[in-house]
């Protein structure tokens, strides 16, 4: 009996665990690592790190809180970046709902990685999504990359604007930039209204799910 009682136990954690993965990966796609073909939230979409998820939860200020200044905001985000490479400076910084997003760049305008502040809080980080996941120089898959790329730049474009026809229809595929390994463009109707990326070798396409609302430039 008391054998039976330790089996029903595990067998309950089993059952724990598996409900809470499944939670973590997503609301209802079956894909892990975002957008991919089938275009379903995955863990690093709405789930994990998406708008619903784990940072949407964190997201709790008390009813006055003021966002920070955009120049202390592009201060944090400087000196973030050039601690991880002294010769790097901001591109298109842009204010959301939720965070401040910046691109960074070398000194000959290449793109290296990308990163977000917290508008409240002021807390720099790396950008979630492809950033950490398909930047093959700074993230934490990055490594030596020999294969050369699939997709070029306008390729992907067309990727992007296949992907939108459905996700947002009349919506246009606006600013691009170029990261080891993928790139990033901005979208919209008539003005921006999100972001997405595409990885330079899959084609796949990871939309942006944690910014908010656009607020400008």
């Amino acid at each position: 009996m008391k054998r039976y009682g330790m089996v029903l136990g595990v067998l309950g954690l089993l059952l724990l665990g598996l409900a809470l993965t499944q939670g973590m990966m997503g609301d209802s796609g079956p894909g892990m690592m975002g957008y991919g073909p089938q275009y379903g939230p995955g863990m690093m979409g709405y789930g994990m790190m998406g708008g619903y998820g784990m940072m949407g939860m964190m997201a709790v200020y008390p009813p006055e809180a003021r966002p920070i200044p955009q120049a202390e905001a592009k201060a944090r985000m400087e000196a973030y970046a050039k601690r991880l490479y002294p010769g790097a400076r901001l591109k298109d910084f842009m204010a959301f709902s939720q965070n401040y997003y910046a691109q960074v760049v070398d000194e000959k305008g290449q793109g290296l990685f990308e990163l977000i502040a917290d508008r409240y809080t002021g807390v720099v980080s790396p950008e979630p999504g492809p950033n950490m996941m398909w930047n093959t120089r700074y993230s934490m898959m990055g490594g030596p990359v020999q294969t050369p790329v699939r997709f070029p730049l306008e390729e992907a474009k067309k990727l992007a604007e296949t992907f939108l026809k459905g996700y947002l229809p009349g919506a246009q595929v606006m600013e691009a930039g170029a990261f080891p390994g993928y790139y990033t463009f901005d979208f919209g109707r008539k003005e921006v209204e999100g972001m997405l990326s595409v990885n330079a070798y899959t084609g796949e396409v990871w939309v942006h799910t944690w910014h908010g609302f656009f607020l400008g430039e």
